[in-house]
């Protein structure tokens, strides 16, 4: 494994998948014990796509089954297409299949976006859900950990490039509709202010096709509207980059 540093950022090269897994595993269970022997909960937003499927069995599989801190654990999400629980192109669907259905997390801490109905309908129920687990009066939570991931274009969650900022600063959701990639899209996303409040966010990314937007994500070539991963820097936490040697060869 190669590491840089920056203030706030990390970036940690491994020269396998199964490594880099491996390490981000083990991160995420050592900041879920500190959380919750700091705060006595652990706060954690869910990434979609594929690239999480391997971290969330390997979290779902001995030893971190056993030991994981899963009664204290609330697990919320990133974004969601606006399709029922139980569609192949669900991220909470994904997550039940790989991780939630092997976990033991009361399901009262389960907090799914309901990609079910109306995009917009579930943009503002979801923002009651984040006000109600803030409390204080706060618009959502301090996350302790945000996963993420980068498609090739530069989008994450469901910012994608040339979207706009949310209307309103503390707007903590945002329903995605138009086009994405020549297809239909209907989405909820969680906007960059919620994530750049979080504690602790970990980039994955992984692939060749992936390494000249991360080459410019990474060293500043590229504004936040043509590479919306760009917006994501929080100024009171931490950035890691879990990086494979193929996305890392531009770099």
């Amino acid at each position: 494994m190669d590491e840089a540093t920056q203030t706030g950022v990390k970036v940690l090269v491994f020269e396998t998948v199964a490594e880099l897994y491996r390490e981000a595993a083990a991160a995420l269970q050592k900041l879920a014990e500190e959380a919750v022997a700091d705060r006595n909960r652990f706060l954690l937003v869910l990434a979609g796509g594929e690239t999480p499927i391997p971290l969330y069995q390997r979290l779902a599989k001995e030893p971190a089954h056993a030991s994981f801190p899963w009664q204290q654990t609330h697990l919320f999400w990133g974004d969601e297409r606006a399709v029922p629980p139980d569609d192949p192109m669900s991220n909470y669907g994904m997550a039940q299949a790989n991780l939630l259905q092997a976990a033991p997390i009361p399901e009262e801490n389960i907090h799914r976006i309901k990609g079910e109905v109306a995009a917009a309908t579930a943009a503002r129920e979801y923002a009651r859900v984040l006000q109600k687990m803030a409390g204080n009066g706060l618009a959502w939570p301090r996350f302790d950990l945000v996963l993420l991931g980068l498609g090739a274009d530069g989008h994450t969650a469901s910012l994608f490039p040339g979207s706009t900022h949310p209307s309103r600063p503390a707007q903590a959701t945002l329903a995605v509709t138009g086009s994405y990639d020549q297809r239909p899209t209907s989405r909820v996303t969680l906007t960059p202010p919620v994530f750049n409040s979080a504690r602790n966010i970990y980039f994955l990314v992984m692939g060749a096709n992936k390494a000249e937007t991360l080459a410019s994500v990474l060293q500043e070539a590229g504004s936040p509207v043509r590479y919306p991963a760009r917006r994501i820097k929080p100024p009171r936490g931490t950035v890691t980059w879990y990086i494979d040697g193929a996305a890392a060869s531009k770099l």
